[in-house]
């Protein structure tokens, strides 16, 4: 089991470290006139600041080591080069985790793909494979997967990628959560109406009342506002194609209201709390800045949003996140414990790392732990 508090104290550091900064500034307008005694003052500033700031390193690229060590989760693949890992989903599978995430293109590996890591504290993980393409409609990419056991396997519901309208959700399954056998059926769920382009992305499922809720992503029909929808199949089916019904054939589900969604609202990820579902997801596109909000439900249809703000808000300039907090996956442990897992960068989306927060609960509210 995971141990410690896991919130990373982005404010703090920053406050510190500007405060550190603007002492030495006045110091080094007291000792202008002395030349020698600015160049030891300014020596002494650079050390401190190395060790006041051991999170970021040359051009912005975050110090994975050095969050990890403080029990920190921080996550990137570098299989590709640049740092790179997005749209996370977390299980517990026999004994240990599992993480699904995209990668890029690249090392003359086409179109995006899904990886998977492990870990044993939810902390330090480890790569250990990737999903290979196995049918036509992966040809040119699959990504941002949601993941669920069920019946002692794991079963991955992800996008395709590049293929503009005609993005869809697929479902795999796998025995030993590194190899995945495919729905004969794929892609098995895109939405229809004319509120929508068609399409579906960014996908994450839930068990309520007997059946499998089905979350994803569109957008309107001109293809410039993000949107959120949900489908159903029974429990006990194969969720094969012909298994899904559409519960919003007229409408979405949410949609950006608030200044800070903008344009968009996607990545939903459900956790359930005394009775109720809750929504966590991202509101805006990417790095504009994306930020994670929180809406609630009983029948995982009709949402109300808890707050006009967001939960979980981008960092502030110079932190990992500065760029974003986005793409939210929400992981129920056995032991209850509930954890935020996000995607983040503070280079405006040229690296992308992935960390989590952990979840308490305060007369049913979600609040991020101390």
């Amino acid at each position: 089991m995971p141990h410690g508090s896991d919130r990373i104290g982005h404010r703090r550091q920053a406050t510190n470290d500007h405060g550190t900064a603007l002492g030495f500034q006045s110091l080094l307008r007291r000792n202008c006139n002395n030349l020698g005694q600015v160049m030891k003052q300014l020596l002494v500033a650079f050390i401190l600041c190395l060790l006041f700031a051991p999170s970021l390193q040359a051009d912005g690229e975050v110090n994975v080591e050095s969050f990890v060590s403080s029990g920190v989760m921080m996550f990137a693949d570098t299989s590709r080069g640049a740092p790179f890992a997005k749209d996370p989903a977390v299980v517990r599978y026999r004994d240990g985790y599992y993480l699904y995430y995209t990668v890029k293109p690249g090392n003359g590996i086409e179109g995006y793909r899904t990886g998977i890591a492990t870990s044993d504290d939810l902390i330090t993980w480890n790569k250990v494979g990737e999903l290979e393409p196995m049918q036509d409609c992966e040809r040119n990419g699959y990504c941002a997967p949601g993941a669920i056991v069920l019946r002692g396997q794991v079963h991955l519901f992800y996008q395709t990628y590049g293929n503009g309208r005609r993005d869809a959700i697929c479902h795999a399954w796998s025995s030993d959560g590194v190899s995945f056998e495919r729905n004969p059926t794929n892609p098995v769920f895109s939405p229809a109406g004319d509120w929508c382009a068609g399409r579906a992305i960014d996908a994450d499922v839930i068990e309520h009342d007997g059946r499998l809720l089905l979350y994803y992503s569109t957008r309107d029909p001109e293809m410039k506002i993000q949107l959120q929808g949900v489908a159903a199949a029974p429990f006990d089916s194969e969720f094969n194609q012909s298994d899904w019904t559409q519960l919003n054939p007229d409408g979405p589900i949410l949609k950006p209201e608030l200044p800070w969604e903008k344009t968009c609202i996607e990545a939903a990820a459900l956790c359930k709390h005394g009775g109720s579902l809750y929504m966590f997801y991202a509101g805006a596109y990417n790095n504009k800045p994306q930020q994670i909000g929180c809406a609630i439900s009983r029948d995982g249809v009709a949402w109300k949003r808890l707050s006009d703000q967001p939960f979980l808000p981008n960092g502030e300039p110079g932190e990992w996140n500065s760029s974003e907090s986005g793409h939210p996956y929400a992981f129920t442990d056995d032991d209850g414990s509930t954890y935020l897992f996000y995607q983040g960068n503070n280079d405006m989306g040229k690296s992308w790392y992935l960390s989590k927060v952990r979840i308490d609960w305060d007369r049913g509210m979600p609040v991020i732990a101390p």
